[in-house]
């Protein structure tokens, strides 16, 4: 009787330990150690699979944009333009990011990376559809800004998601950036071709449908918000990295890209628009091929020690590009871009972590467009009347000291 009484006080004590354990443990504690451990999966691999579901969302939605890009100048009469208004139609989507991102910012933060991916996938198969129908400055100008928040959206997912994770982040963002390029790429040759036979609009509606399969893909995204510091609005000078951001854009997506066309329209015989689009394409191959291997090279040497070096090397090959080594030094450009073009995020994410991230991001996105809108209203106004190397020489001098300034925080 001893013996059985001292047992049944053993086994109530362990039942009263137990209840005592489940009460102050929160509700999955009793099943946790037979759950893996995921902080691996949770991080890396997960960061990963997110990035790339983003890219593919921008790989899908992008290419109608690169496209018009190529079509509006050259058949400005089918649109319903002059040739001024399709510039003015091409500058706009980057005009209401400059004005939009701070909103695209907030909207992402508060709604997170599926309903903003989804809305903009949404809107930019709208948008591709409706250069296929539409025609007129006054009809065409909404879509151009519709399309320009869109890439705002998609552009500040991509980047976000890429630099979530500091583990391998450099890396991430090259390989966002290859994916991204992938439809561009393979839809500029392709709407070459289809222009020259069935005119500047079919493309158009073949890119609709295209894109449509990026509402699937963003229905893969997280749909959590993000963390972003309240701030006071105050006006603040540009950092070293906005500097940057701003001649880069300027110089390369917008110097260089007019000049290439209006130096080289003599070197290039007929079928210019089949030309053009095989030149731009090749551009976008350079990403494919490149930015991957530009991550890699970040995150073994340091992204701030690639960027100054390949940016003193993009400035000698903008002088190059004026002294009239065109085809050589564009394609050395086209290189040096590619390899650069996954080397900011991660800098900007390593700089300012935490909440403060998203909004780094897109104030670095902003400079680039100012940049690159600026930077082909520089080269209509300068290329006619002043010699190419004082148009490029003097952007490559303030490129280099601006990658410098990088150097310090």
């Amino acid at each position: 009787m001893p013996a059985r009484k001292n047992l049944s006080v053993f086994f109530l004590r362990m039942e009263g330990m137990h209840r005592a354990q489940c009460k102050a443990a929160p509700p999955d504690a009793t099943i946790a150690p037979m759950l893996p451990s995921d902080p691996p999966l949770a991080g890396a691999r997960q960061a990963d699979l997110y990035s790339r579901y983003a890219s593919l969302t921008m790989a899908v939605s992008l290419p109608a944009d690169t496209v018009l890009y190529l079509l509006l100048p050259a058949f400005a009469a089918q649109f319903g333009v002059s040739l001024a208004e399709a510039g003015m139609l091409l500058a706009a989507n980057r005009l209401v990011r400059i004005a939009g991102y701070g909103w695209v910012t907030r909207f992402y933060a508060r709604n997170g990376d599926r309903p903003t991916c989804t809305l903009a996938a949404i809107f930019a198969a709208l948008c591709a559809l409706a250069n296929a129908t539409l025609s007129g400055f006054w009809l065409l100008l909404p879509v151009r800004l519709v399309w320009g928040l869109c890439f705002a959206a998609l552009n500040l997912a991509t980047q976000s998601l890429a630099t979530s994770e500091p583990v391998g982040a450099a890396a991430r963002s090259g390989r966002s950036r290859a994916i991204m390029a992938m439809g561009p790429m393979m839809a500029l040759p392709l709407g070459a071709l289809l222009a020259q036979h069935y005119g500047p609009r079919a493309i158009f509606f073949l890119l609709a449908g295209i894109a449509v399969f990026g509402l699937l893909i963003a229905r893969k995204l997280p749909s959590l918000p993000h963390a972003v510091a309240t701030r006071p609005k105050r006006l603040r000078l540009p950092g070293s990295l906005d500097v940057w951001s701003f001649l880069e854009g300027f110089t390369l997506d917008g110097l260089f890209i007019i000049g290439l066309s209006y130096l080289g329209k003599d070197l290039l015989p007929g079928g210019a628009v089949m030309a053009a689009g095989l030149l731009l394409a090749l551009r976008y191959l350079a990403e494919i091929l490149l930015s991957p291997l530009g991550g890699m090279m970040a995150d073994k040497f340091g992204a701030v020690k690639l960027l100054v070096i390949l940016s003193l090397l993009t400035a000698a090959a903008l002088v190059g590009f004026g002294l009239g080594w065109l085809w050589t030094c564009a394609a050395l450009i086209v290189v040096l871009r590619s390899l650069q073009l996954p080397l900011l995020a991660p800098i900007v994410a390593q700089r300012t972590p935490g909440p403060d991230r998203v909004h780094a991001l897109a104030s670095r996105s902003i400079w680039r467009d100012i940049g690159a809108g600026l930077g082909p209203m520089a080269a209509g106004l300068l290329l006619p009347v002043a010699a190419p190397v004082w148009v490029y020489g003097v952007p490559a001098l303030l490129l280099a000291a601006a990658a410098l300034a990088c150097v310090r925080k």
